[in-house]
């Protein structure tokens, strides 16, 4: 009798087991934002350095022209960077220092993404940058953003210390 060999295939994880919980932490965390109540949205964090947050723009939000106003862009974009950069640190709570936004297109009601990435910084300043596409797939504005490690300790904010 003939033995055939086995190949055995070990995976590893994309990302510790660690990690995956402080993202959904920081999800529980966006959720429980009291802002977040007036902006219908859901954030993803798929990895580390990436967030992705899912916008439903509504009439409520435009301005006298009948599009989004530039303060909902600015929250978009803010939040998905802010986000990204936040994966890298697991004890404290960031701060947006500076952040530079281009308006590309207007955008009228209907589903937006923004996709947060970081750019750079792990100690005490992250850079992240982010973009938000509409329904269509088209770019309608980009931003950087400077963030800043706080005093606040994550683990003490609502949301992000609630385990589900």
């Amino acid at each position: 009798m003939r033995c055939s060999r086995m190949r055995l295939t070990v995976t590893p994880p994309d990302e510790p087991a660690g990690a995956a919980s402080h993202y959904r932490a920081l999800e529980r965390l966006y959720e429980a934002a009291p802002v977040n109540t007036l902006f219908p949205s859901r954030l993803e964090i798929p990895g580390e350095g990436r967030a992705r947050l899912i916008f439903q723009v509504e009439r409520a939000v435009f301005h006298a022209a009948g599009a989004a106003h530039g303060t909902v862009y600015f929250k978009m974009l803010d939040d998905a960077a802010f986000y990204a950069a936040n994966t890298l640190v697991t004890d404290r709570f960031l701060l947006t220092t500076s952040f530079n936004l281009h308006f590309t297109k207007p955008v009228r009601e209907g589903e937006v993404i923004a996709e947060g990435r970081w750019v750079s910084g792990r100690k005490r300043v992250l850079v992240a940058e982010s973009r938000l596409v509409d329904a269509d797939g088209d770019e309608i504005g980009r931003g950087t953003g400077t963030f800043m490690r706080s005093r606040i300790a994550l683990s003490g904010l609502p949301g992000y210390a609630d385990r589900r």
